[in-house]
């Protein structure tokens, strides 16, 4: 079967942000999935994740993945700072802080300028797609019909930061750093470093104990795993976008904004959205607990956590089979 898909480049000007800074001659890259229906009612927005681009994900789009764009029209924008929307590595004068809430904004102007779109069915994010989720449905309460957050949450919580620091502070530390996370080059030794302290993070203490560091790569040994499976997936982005992206991701707060004045509750009680929590079990960056702490305050949401030694991994499960269920049919019910 071949699904329709198209790109674009949605040209948004000067746009103003949070911070009070401009990002000049902004742009916002996206990909869609699937025919939009006549009443523009099959629409499901699908962010972008940390140093992700669309095709990075959208292998979880197919009738037997995560998203099936039979059913549903799927817009992916690319998350400012991920190196095909305006990022450090492509715009000379990019603003220190390009917040959440700034990324869901800018896809909101997307949705309404270029496709006509003023309702969406859900918004399905993992990681800090799943934070722009979160946005979507606390920016927008009226616009938003489900939010499903696949380990992620509506405030970077305290421990998370810690980690988030480190990356910043491994980066700084670089020859290569001139200050405000640009750098004269490549920080290759640093970006290294950068690796392997999210491979300590991003899977659990139980999936390393379980070996699954080999017998989930062709890895013969924890080096081979970390050098030739691991740090791959960051070299290949400017650590100039990669700390952008991690400052984005360390001031997320539905709440930090004009409309709910960081009273996080007040902003958790706005949501109308159904809201789909699936934190994973053993997740070291969005634990059980933080979700579990937002649903007394949701209108109507479920808390469905992934049991899985995965870590954060397992909300993006391409070489897991059994997250890569529980997901699909954690999605298929809310989604009926």
């Amino acid at each position: 079967m071949t699904i329709a898909t198209k790109t674009g480049l949605f040209e948004l000007g000067d746009l103003a942000l949070q911070s009070g800074e401009v990002l000049r001659r902004a742009s916002l890259n996206w990909k869609t999935y699937g025919t939009l229906s006549p009443g523009r009612d099959n629409v499901v927005v699908f962010p972008t994740s940390y140093s992700a681009q669309h095709t990075d994900q959208e292998w979880q789009i197919a009738p037997d993945k995560v998203l099936d764009p039979t059913r549903w029209f799927i817009i992916t924008p690319d998350m400012f700072g991920n190196g095909l929307s305006s990022s450090p590595s492509n715009t000379p004068d990019y603003p220190d802080l390009v917040t959440t809430a700034d990324n869901v904004r800018a896809q909101k102007r997307l949705l309404v300028e270029v496709f006509g779109i003023e309702h969406i069915a859900c918004v399905y994010g993992f990681s800090m797609g799943a934070q722009q989720a979160y946005h979507w449905a606390a920016l927008f309460p009226e616009t938003v019909e489900r939010a499903i957050v696949v380990c992620g949450s509506a405030r970077t919580a305290p421990h998370n930061k810690v980690f988030l620091l480190s990356l910043l502070a491994t980066l700084e530390a670089a020859p290569e750093h001139l200050g405000r996370g640009r750098f004269s080059a490549e920080p290759r030794a640093a970006l290294r470093a950068f690796a392997r302290i999210y491979a300590g993070w991003a899977m659990s203490q139980d999936w390393y104990r379980a070996g699954l560091h080999l017998s989930s790569t062709d890895a013969a040994t924890l080096e081979d795993f970390l050098t030739d499976s691991w740090e791959p997936g960051f070299s290949r982005r400017p650590a100039a976008d990669l700390y952008a992206q991690a400052c984005t991701w360390i001031a997320s707060d539905i709440s930090d904004n004009e409309m709910y004045r960081g009273d996080l509750v007040s902003a958790l009680n706005a949501i109308r959205a159904r809201m789909l929590l699936l934190p994973g079990r053993t997740d070291l960056y969005f634990p059980v607990a933080d979700n579990a702490a937002d649903i007394p305050h949701l209108v109507d949401a479920e808390l469905r956590p992934i049991p899985s030694i995965w870590g954060h991994r397992a909300g993006s499960p391409k070489n897991n089979e059994a997250d890569l269920e529980f997901l699909r049919r954690a999605v298929e019910d809310w989604m009926k």
